[in-house]
Protein backbone atom coordinates (compact mmCIF):
# COMPACT_ATOMS: atom_id res chain seq x y z
CA UNK A 1 0.00 0.00 0.00
CA UNK A 2 1.60 3.21 -0.96
CA UNK A 3 -0.18 6.19 0.52
CA UNK A 4 1.21 8.49 -2.74
CA UNK A 5 -0.69 5.89 -5.08
CA UNK A 6 -3.53 5.77 -2.71
CA UNK A 7 -3.85 9.49 -2.83
CA UNK A 8 -3.52 9.64 -6.72
CA UNK A 9 -6.48 7.53 -7.41
CA UNK A 10 -8.62 8.81 -4.69
CA UNK A 11 -8.09 12.27 -6.57
CA UNK A 12 -8.76 10.80 -9.30
CA UNK A 13 -12.50 9.68 -7.91
CA UNK A 14 -12.51 12.97 -6.01
CA UNK A 15 -13.00 14.40 -9.61
CA UNK A 16 -15.70 11.75 -10.38
CA UNK A 17 -17.32 13.40 -7.18
CA UNK A 18 -17.20 16.95 -8.53
CA UNK A 19 -19.20 15.72 -11.93
CA UNK A 20 -21.87 14.56 -9.44
CA UNK A 21 -21.63 17.78 -7.41
CA UNK A 22 -22.19 19.30 -11.00
CA UNK A 23 -24.97 17.67 -11.45
CA UNK A 24 -26.75 18.34 -8.23
CA UNK A 25 -26.27 14.70 -7.29
CA UNK A 26 -24.91 13.37 -3.80
CA UNK A 27 -21.03 13.98 -4.55
CA UNK A 28 -19.39 10.48 -4.65
CA UNK A 29 -17.01 9.37 -7.34
CA UNK A 30 -15.31 5.57 -7.44
CA UNK A 31 -12.54 4.64 -9.66
CA UNK A 32 -10.88 0.48 -9.84
CA UNK A 33 -7.94 -0.03 -10.68
CA UNK A 34 -5.58 -3.15 -11.87
CA UNK A 35 -2.20 -3.53 -12.61
CA UNK A 36 -1.70 0.00 -12.39
CA UNK A 37 -4.54 0.95 -14.88
CA UNK A 38 -7.59 2.97 -13.99
CA UNK A 39 -10.27 0.33 -15.54
CA UNK A 40 -13.10 2.34 -14.44
CA UNK A 41 -14.77 5.91 -13.07
CA UNK A 42 -17.56 6.95 -12.19
CA UNK A 43 -19.97 9.16 -10.04
CA UNK A 44 -23.40 8.91 -8.39
CA UNK A 45 -26.23 9.04 -10.83
CA UNK A 46 -29.09 8.50 -8.63
CA UNK A 47 -31.18 11.60 -9.96
CA UNK A 48 -30.26 11.22 -13.38
CA UNK A 49 -31.56 7.57 -14.19
CA UNK A 50 -34.04 7.87 -11.66
CA UNK A 51 -31.99 4.44 -10.48
CA UNK A 52 -31.69 3.87 -6.29
CA UNK A 53 -28.78 1.58 -7.18
CA UNK A 54 -27.03 4.01 -9.32
CA UNK A 55 -24.36 4.60 -6.86
CA UNK A 56 -20.83 5.57 -8.39
CA UNK A 57 -19.49 2.11 -6.78
CA UNK A 58 -22.14 0.52 -8.49
CA UNK A 59 -21.69 1.79 -11.72
CA UNK A 60 -17.92 1.46 -11.80
CA UNK A 61 -18.06 -2.07 -10.53
CA UNK A 62 -20.78 -2.74 -13.93
CA UNK A 63 -18.19 -0.98 -16.14
CA UNK A 64 -14.79 -3.15 -14.72
CA UNK A 65 -16.81 -5.60 -14.97
CA UNK A 66 -17.71 -4.83 -18.65
CA UNK A 67 -13.29 -4.43 -19.00
CA UNK A 68 -12.38 -7.60 -17.64
CA UNK A 69 -14.66 -9.71 -18.99
CA UNK A 70 -15.17 -10.79 -16.20
CA UNK A 71 -17.87 -11.04 -13.09
CA UNK A 72 -15.04 -11.50 -10.53
CA UNK A 73 -12.22 -8.24 -10.10
CA UNK A 74 -9.90 -10.15 -8.50
CA UNK A 75 -6.85 -8.45 -8.11
CA UNK A 76 -8.75 -4.86 -8.40
CA UNK A 77 -9.02 -1.64 -5.94
CA UNK A 78 -11.54 0.77 -5.46
CA UNK A 79 -11.09 4.59 -4.75
CA UNK A 80 -14.74 5.68 -3.57
CA UNK A 81 -14.72 9.41 -1.92
CA UNK A 82 -17.31 8.16 0.95
CA UNK A 83 -17.55 4.79 3.11
CA UNK A 84 -19.98 2.33 0.73
CA UNK A 85 -23.23 1.83 1.79
CA UNK A 86 -24.68 -1.99 2.72
CA UNK A 87 -25.63 -2.67 -1.31
CA UNK A 88 -21.78 -1.22 -2.66
CA UNK A 89 -20.24 -3.25 0.16
CA UNK A 90 -22.41 -6.36 -0.53
CA UNK A 91 -21.16 -5.66 -4.36
CA UNK A 92 -17.37 -5.19 -3.51
CA UNK A 93 -17.48 -8.68 -1.86
CA UNK A 94 -19.87 -10.55 -4.35
CA UNK A 95 -17.14 -9.28 -7.14
CA UNK A 96 -14.19 -10.21 -5.22
CA UNK A 97 -12.67 -7.19 -5.03
CA UNK A 98 -9.31 -7.27 -3.40
CA UNK A 99 -9.34 -3.85 -1.54
CA UNK A 100 -11.00 -0.50 -1.13
CA UNK A 101 -9.56 2.73 0.10
CA UNK A 102 -12.32 5.45 0.82
CA UNK A 103 -12.14 9.12 1.72
CA UNK A 104 -14.85 9.64 4.16
CA UNK A 105 -16.66 7.80 7.12
CA UNK A 106 -20.39 7.74 6.98
CA UNK A 107 -21.85 7.23 10.16
CA UNK A 108 -25.21 6.87 9.08
CA UNK A 109 -24.50 3.95 6.37
CA UNK A 110 -21.39 3.46 6.26
CA UNK A 111 -20.96 -0.63 5.57
CA UNK A 112 -17.27 -1.28 6.05
CA UNK A 113 -16.97 -0.47 9.55
CA UNK A 114 -19.06 2.46 10.82
CA UNK A 115 -22.50 1.36 11.21
CA UNK A 116 -22.30 -2.42 9.63
CA UNK A 117 -18.97 -4.40 9.06
CA UNK A 118 -19.81 -5.88 5.19
CA UNK A 119 -16.13 -6.32 3.92
CA UNK A 120 -14.74 -8.26 6.93
CA UNK A 121 -17.87 -10.47 7.52
CA UNK A 122 -16.33 -13.39 8.73
CA UNK A 123 -19.79 -15.42 7.28
CA UNK A 124 -19.52 -14.43 4.09
CA UNK A 125 -17.14 -16.09 1.61
CA UNK A 126 -14.83 -13.45 0.69
CA UNK A 127 -13.41 -10.41 2.07
CA UNK A 128 -12.11 -7.14 1.20
CA UNK A 129 -9.29 -5.42 2.55
CA UNK A 130 -9.89 -2.01 3.83
CA UNK A 131 -7.60 1.03 4.44
CA UNK A 132 -9.90 4.22 5.35
CA UNK A 133 -9.94 8.00 5.18
CA UNK A 134 -7.69 8.51 2.81
CA UNK A 135 -7.99 12.54 1.76
CA UNK A 136 -10.37 12.40 4.44
CA UNK A 137 -11.02 16.21 4.50
CA UNK A 138 -11.36 16.87 0.96
CA UNK A 139 -13.66 14.37 0.54
CA UNK A 140 -15.30 14.89 3.54
CA UNK A 141 -15.77 18.88 2.33
CA UNK A 142 -17.56 18.00 -0.51
CA UNK A 143 -20.25 16.29 1.61
CA UNK A 144 -20.56 19.00 3.74
CA UNK A 145 -20.85 21.42 1.59
CA UNK A 146 -23.36 19.37 -1.06
CA UNK A 147 -25.77 18.81 2.36
CA UNK A 148 -25.19 22.39 3.76
CA UNK A 149 -26.66 24.09 0.31
CA UNK A 150 -29.40 21.67 0.31
CA UNK A 151 -30.76 23.14 3.36
CA UNK A 152 -29.92 26.19 2.92
CA UNK A 153 -32.15 26.19 -0.19
CA UNK A 154 -35.11 24.12 1.60
CA UNK A 155 -34.91 26.81 4.33
CA UNK A 156 -35.41 29.97 1.89
CA UNK A 157 -38.39 28.33 -0.35
CA UNK A 158 -40.20 26.90 3.43
CA UNK A 159 -39.85 31.16 4.50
Amino acid sequence: MNIKIDEFYMAQALKEAARALDKDEVPVGAVIVYEGKMIARAHNQIKLLKDPTAHAEMIAITQAASYLGNERLINTTMYSTVEPCSMCAGALVLGRVRRLVYGAKDPKTGACGSVFNVTDDKRLNHRVKVTGLVLERECAALLKDFFSRRRGSRRKSVG
